[in-house]
């Protein structure tokens, strides 16, 4: 089902086309509300109970384990990706001799780590060249052999929305013993994943984008079979009954159930989880499908209409419906971003990419915006 324009639901500028999401989804005005209003909590401290630290928090992950349909258990709350993918790459093991496959040109953080396990190692950090016909999930398949350790991927490429055939990936992994690791961020909330189905090791998400909540606060799926791992921080809140303040001094070696032991500390945020929750609550009232078909139809246009500029992007049924990068046999102009600022446009540049990625406040007339932006800087 298509949704209606959401934009009075954000403080957008008028005459503002922001259609880049993929760099950070705008605040509802409830998120602010609520990040507000829990802020304000704190000037009365006295009220802020031991329930207060487990409770918000709980409900936080088991809404997002709801979203990816994973259970609240394999759920830890993280600052960052990177803290997430840093997690995976302490715990899952890797020999002298082994392979980690790699997109090449992903996001930073889903490669540093790997980088550096694989050197501590002594095994090869094997970062598969693009494509030339957007076909990532062949390009991935033909690379994992016998000697993989680890397939460190998005769900989606980050520069031009390019998707990895996850179930298949997976599947192969499975032929030669790998484990998966995938980078949801820029995917999660906007495009359908089910983890049951997919099965991966580890799943990070940031929560700034798709996830339409604050900076410094994502989430880390950590399978069953890794839940006995060692954390890399060490905190009183993951530790077992740590609920009861009084008995703290009692050290104990037992942390608490499922994938907690993975929080990072003071992860009760009394600003921060309130605001997370209400962009959550706002995902999950629209539904990830409903907003998926939505955007697709927006992505679809923009890439038709793109193409009679002389655009090229990957094939529709090689792309999420949310994310759209459109090349040229010229790469983007320096001041391109400039230039289309000045028209009120705001997108991105990865790569060779201008990166289009829209979101329910935007609206046919922002799509119109754009192209007349980037008629205009063609001239």
């Amino acid at each position: 089902m298509k949704i209606d324009c959401q934009r009075h639901l954000f403080d957008i500028d008028p005459g503002v086309a922001y259609l880049n999401c993929g760099y950070m989804s705008p605040l509802s005005g409830d998120v602010v509300d609520a990040g507000s209003e829990a802020l304000r909590a704190k000037t009365k401290p006295w009220k802020i109970t031991a329930t207060d630290f487990f409770a918000p928090s709980e409900r936080l992950r088991e809404t997002f384990g709801g979203l990816i349909n994973a259970s609240a258990n394999d759920i830890a709350l993280i600052p960052a990706a990177s803290y997430g993918l840093s997690t995976a790459s302490a715990i899952l093991p890797v020999s002298e001799g082994q392979n980690i496959v790699m997109a090449d040109e992903q996001f930073p953080s889903n490669v540093y780590p790997w980088l550096e396990r694989a050197a501590e190692a002594g095994a090869h950090a094997n970062l598969v060249k693009r494509p030339s016909d957007d076909d990532w999930t062949s390009a991935i398949v033909s690379e994992i052999n016998s000697a993989t350790a680890i397939v460190a991927i998005p769900q989606l490429h980050w520069t031009n929305g390019a998707l990895f055939g996850l179930m298949k990936i997976r599947a192969v992994c499975n032929q030669v013993g790998a484990a998966l690791v995938v980078d949801a961020t820029q995917s999660a909330g906007a495009a359908p994943i089910d983890l049951a189905e997919i099965q991966p090791d580890f799943l990070v998400a940031a929560g700034y984008k798709w996830l339409m909540g604050p900076y410094s606060l994502g989430y880390l799926y950590v399978a069953p079979q890794w839940q006995t791992g060692r954390p890399i921080e060490q905190n009183w809140i993951t530790r077992q009954d740590s609920e009861n303040f009084a008995q703290l001094v009692n050290y104990t070696d037992s942390y608490a159930d499922g994938a907690r032991r993975f929080d990072v500390g003071e992860r009760s945020n009394f600003a921060l989880v309130p605001a997370a929750q209400a962009g959550l609550d706002l995902l999950g009232g629209w539904g990830v499908d409903n907003i998926a078909e939505t955007l697709g139809a927006l992505t679809n246009d923009l890439a038709a209409a793109t193409a009679e500029l002389g655009y090229h992007t990957a094939p529709e049924h090689l792309r999420a419906p949310h994310y759209l990068g459109i090349s040229s046999d010229k790469p983007p102009a320096p001041d391109l971003l400039d230039r289309l600022a000045e028209s009120k446009v705001f997108v991105s540049v990865r790569g060779s990419s201008i990166r289009i990625t829209p979101h329910l406040y935007n609206s046919p007339e922002d799509c119109q915006q754009l192209l007349a932006a980037l008629r205009a800087v063609a001239t």
